[in-house]
C-alpha cells in the first residue's frame, strides 16, 4: 500500500508539474503580448472587476472541495448535495454582483468597470455548473486527467484573449479570455468524467461537509483580506492605473510560489490526508516537498531580484518600468512565502485547519495596521512593503507549528533552506560579476545567456553541497525516476 501510494504521488507530481509548466508557457506568452498591446489602465480595470468578484467569492466559500478530498470514506453520496449548494451559491453571487456593480465602480472611481464587473460575473454561473465528479482527479491523484481538464481552459483563455487583444486592443480581451477559459473547463468536465450530478435538496450531507469547510471559509476570508486588501487600498487611493502596475508586479514576482507551490499542494494535500495518522511518514513527506520547493523557487526569486530591470525593459516594455522596485520587494517576499508554502495542506490533512486561520489572522492584523500610512507616504511601494513585513512576522509562528506537528528538529528543517539559499547567492554574485565586469549590453540575447549561466552555476554548486554534506536532492531524483518507471 505504501509503495503504491508513493508511486501514485510521484506520477501525479509529474503530471501536475507538466500541467503547470505548459500553463506557465501559455500564460507567460499571453502576459507579454497583452502587456505590449494593452495599457496599465486596462489591467487595472480588469483587476477591479476581479477584486469585486473575489470579494463575494471569498466570503461565501463552502470549503466543500477540501472536505471531500480530506474524507477517507467514499464521497459519492455527498456529491449531488454539494453540487446543488454550489449552483445555488453561484446563482446568488451572480445576482448580487450584477446589482452591486455600479457601487463597486464608484468605490474605485472607475465607472468603466461597471459593465465589466457584470459580464465577468457570468463566471460564477459557469463554474457552479462544472461537473463535481472532477474532484476525484485530485482525491485519487489522477493528475493525468486533471492535466487535460485544466489545459483546455488555459488554451481557450490564451487563444481568445490574444486574438481579442490584437483586434480590440482594450480591456475586453481580458474579459473574453477569462470567460472562454471557464466555459471550456465546464464543458470538458462532462466529457472527461463519467459522473452525472443531479439536484439534491436534502442538504444534510452538505451541512456535514461544511463542518470541516467552515475553517476553510475562515482561512479563505483571511487569505483574501491579506492578499487582496492591498489591491483594494491601492485601487481606492491611487486609481486603476496604479493598481495595474501593482498587480502585474505581484503576478510576475510571485510566479515561483504561486505556480510551483500550487502544484505541490495539489499533490501533497491528498497524499498527506492518506498519511494523517503516521507522523514519521508525514515528516519525511513534508521535508521532501519543502526541499523540492526550495530547490526550485529560491534561485528563481534571486533571478527576479537581479534581473528585474532587464526583464521589465526587454520583455514587458518601457511603459512598465515603474514596477522594478516592486519586483525587488516581492522577490524577497518569495523566499519567506516558499518557507511557509504547503503548511496549509499539512494542517488541513491532519484536521487542524484552525492553525492556517490563526496564521492568517496574524498576517492580516499586521498588514492592515501598517498599510494605510505606508501607501499614503510611499504609494504602491508602501503596499508592497506592508505585505513583506507581515510575511516576516508570521514566519516564526508557522515554522514552530509545523515542526511540532511532524516532530521535526529545526536542523533538518533548516538545511532544506540553507543550501539552496547559499547556492542562489553564489549564482547571483557570478551573474553580477559577468554583467558588470564584462560590461554586457542590455539585450535579450545577453539576458538569456546570463540566465543559462546562472542555472549551470546553481546546479554545480548544489551538486558540490550534496557531496560534502548530508543534504540529498539529486539522489532522491534518481529514486523518483525508478518509481516513474515502475
Amino acid at each position: 500500500m505504501e509503495e503504491r501510494l508513493s508511486q501514485r504521488v510521484v506520477k501525479s507530481g509529474f503530471w501536475a508539474f507538466a500541467l503547470r509548466a505548459v500553463n506557465r508557457v501559455f500564460s507567460f506568452v499571453r502576459l507579454i503580448i497583452l502587456a505590449r498591446v494593452l495599457a496599465p489602465d486596462d489591467f487595472g480595470l480588469m483587476g477591479i472587476a476581479l477584486l469585486t468578484m473575489a470579494t463575494l467569492d471569498t466570503f461565501s466559500q463552502t470549503g466543500f472541495q477540501a472536505a471531500l478530498i480530506q474524507k477517507r470514506d467514499d464521497i459519492k453520496s455527498y456529491l449531488d448535495a454539494a453540487w446543488t449548494v454550489l449552483i445555488l451559491r453561484g446563482s446568488i453571487l451572480f445576482a448580487i454582483l450584477y446589482i452591486i456593480a455600479p457601487f463597486a465602480a464608484h468605490f474605485f472611481n472607475a465607472q468603466e468597470a461597471e459593465v465589466i464587473i457584470r459580464v465577468i460575473g457570468l463566471s460564477f454561473l459557469i463554474q457552479a455548473f462544472t461537473n463535481i465528479g472532477v474532484i476525484y482527479f485530485e482525491k485519487e491523484l489522477e493528475f493525468n486527467k486533471f492535466f487535460i481538464y485544466s489545459f483546455v481552459g488555459t488554451l481557450s483563455d490564451f487563444v481568445v484573449a490574444v486574438s481579442a487583444a490584437l483586434i480590440l486592443k482594450n480591456v475586453w480581451a481580458l474579459v473574453f479570455g477569462s470567460l472562454a477559459g471557464s466555459t471550456a473547463m465546464c464543458i470538458t468536465s462532462y466529457f472527461i468524467h463519467p459522473y452525472r450530478p443531479k439536484f439534491d435538496f436534502h442538504l444534510g450531507k452538505a451541512k456535514e461537509l461544511f463542518g470541516f469547510g467552515k475553517w476553510i471559509l475562515g482561512s479563505s476570508i483571511l487569505v483574501f483580506l491579506y492578499t487582496q486588501g492591498d489591491d483594494i487600498l491601492v485601487g481606492r487611493l491611487l486609481g486603476a492605473t496604479a493598481l495595474g502596475f501593482y498587480q502585474l508586479a505581484y503576478r510576475v514576482s510571485l510566479i515561483p510560489v504561486r505556480e510551483i507551490t500550487l502544484v505541490i499542494s495539489q499533490i501533497s494535500f491528498p497524499a498527506f490526508s492518506k498519511l494523517q495518522d503516521q507522523v514519521i511518514k508525514l515528516k519525511v513527506g513534508y521535508l521532501k516537498i519543502l526541499k523540492i520547493n526550495n530547490f526550485i523557487t529560491i534561485p528563481l526569486a534571486g533571478m527576479i531580484f537581479f534581473f528585474s530591470y532587464d526583464f521589465t525593459y526587454l520583455i514587458l516594455g518601457e511603459k512598465w518600468l515603474l514596477i522594478v522596485p516592486l519586483l525587488k520587494i516581492f522577490s524577497i517576499m518569495v523566499i519567506l512565502a516558499v518557507i511557509n508554502a504547503n503548511t496549509g495542506s499539512l494542517y488541513n490533512a491532519v484536521s487542524k485547519p484552525s492553525i492556517s486561520t490563526k496564521s492568517q489572522v496574524i498576517k492580516t492584523i499586521v498588514m492592515f495596521s501598517i498599510i494605510y500610512p505606508l501607501v499614503v507616504r510611499l504609494g504602491i511601494m508602501g503596499a508592497a512593503l506592508a505585505s513583506l513585513i507581515s510575511e516576516i512576522i508570521v514566519t516564526p509562528y508557522l515554522t514552530y507549528k509545523v515542526l511540532k506537528i511532524i516532530e521535526c528538529k529545526f536542523k533538518d528543517f533548516g538545511q532544506t533552506i540553507f543550501f539552496p539559499l547559499i547556492a542562489s547567492i553564489i549564482t547571483v554574485l557570478v551573474q553580477f560579476i559577468l554583467k558588470n565586469v564584462v560590461h554586457l549590453s542590455l539585450t535579450l540575447v545577453n539576458l538569456i545567456a546570463l540566465t543559462c549561466v546562472g542555472a549551470v552555476v546553481y546546479i554545480v554548486v548544489m551538486i558540490f553541497f550534496e557531496r560534502i554534506s548530508k543534504y540529498t536532492f539529486f539522489q532522491e531524483l534518481k529514486e523518483v525516476k525508478v518509481k516513474m518507471v515502475e
